[in-house]
């Protein structure tokens, strides 16, 4: 697709869509509207341009510090200003956090992230954080954090301690953000998203379908991230889980075509990156995660849990695998977006 055209034209196979950062509004919502199999075909051209359209990555996902914080993200079970049940830890030992990450690796994940609920990391537990991701990287394996805000210099001692991603979701538009989060801003994401980037470090950066926004706010979250310089390596899609106790607990699921719609959009406007199926997997059908990677989502979480949520039985995703024949992406084989 070359910059001057229209989303919405027929697509061109002979064109090899290029990371671009001069999307508009109209634009990503004119991708939305399109039919749904020519949306998919699209995608899934895009897709096998960039990636083997039979390999998807698989990544582990460890609570390394689990609840009391002071956010007041209205999805979030760790949230100490709801009352949800959840009990909060200290961080955990870096030997305990290698023992998971060597089972994660024995059971086919190439990733391990790791993430602690905090506003941002105390300069105190910045020497655990460091020694973790050594130590995960002397297994082989990719190193992903997630720690809430950064300062710069936090962010150069991640780099230096060799952590290949980091993940800070927008979670919505920037429009519907102040309904969702009211103890940071949008602008105060974008400018962690900031200096991860100038320390050399990718980006895991997505969002979440399922909180009451609009179509035109799916857009607008997706038109940030595409727009970021470089675009985001990893962009996590992940469908709300209700959870009793926080402010979305009551939200209805999402449509099923909806959420596949908005993985086929990720994949068209961020062709290098990896578009992962992430938190709700456990309540979607084997068709719905099959149309999800036909859309272009090449990424998933295995292990049965997402830092306090559920997720699907390593045997059930194996078999789910082996009937679409797919394969697992090896450590260090995603290109580089930009």
């Amino acid at each position: 697709m070359s910059q001057t055209s229209s989303p919405s034209q027929s697509f061109t196979t002979s064109h090899i869509a290029m990371p671009r950062h001069d999307w508009q509004r109209e634009q990503v919502e004119s991708l939305f509207d399109l039919p749904f199999n020519d949306l998919i075909f699209q995608a899934q051209t895009v897709h096998r341009q960039w990636f083997d359209a039979n390999e998807v990555q698989k990544s582990t996902l460890l609570s390394i510090k689990t609840g009391g914080c002071p956010e007041d993200c209205s999805y979030c079970s760790q949230s100490a200003k709801f009352e949800t049940g959840l009990k909060a830890t200290k961080i955990m030992d870096v030997e305990a956090v290698l023992e998971g990450a060597a089972r994660a690796k024995a059971a086919g994940a190439s990733r391990y992230c790791m993430g602690a609920a905090w506003r941002s990391p105390k300069d105190r537990d910045m020497d655990s954080v460091v020694a973790m991701i050594s130590g995960v990287r002397d297994l082989g394996m990719e190193t992903c954090m997630t720690l809430g805000m950064l300062t710069p210099d936090q962010a150069h001692q991640l780099k230096e301690a060799g952590l290949d991603y980091y993940n800070h979701n927008i979670d919505t538009s920037e429009e519907f953000y102040g309904e969702i989060i009211t103890t940071r801003t949008f602008d105060d994401r974008l400018e962690t998203i900031k200096y991860v980037q100038d320390a050399g470090i990718n980006v895991c950066a997505g969002g979440i379908l399922g909180m009451g926004e609009q179509i035109s706010d799916r857009a607008g979250m997706l038109m940030t991230l595409a727009n970021l310089s470089p675009q985001p390596q990893s962009v996590p899609i992940n469908m709300l889980i209700p959870i009793g106790g926080t402010p979305l607990g009551d939200c209805p699921a999402v449509d099923p075509i909806d959420f596949i719609r908005c993985i086929a959009v990720a994949r068209i406007m961020m062709p290098k990156s990896v578009v992962r199926l992430s938190a709700g997997r456990e309540w979607m059908s084997d068709e719905t995660q099959a149309l999800c990677f036909l859309a272009g989502a090449n990424s998933i979480f295995i292990g049965e849990a997402l830092l306090t949520a559920a997720n699907p039985a390593l045997s059930k995703d194996e078999a789910l695998f082996d009937r679409l024949g797919i394969k697992p992406m090896p450590a260090h084989a995603c290109p580089s977006a930009v």
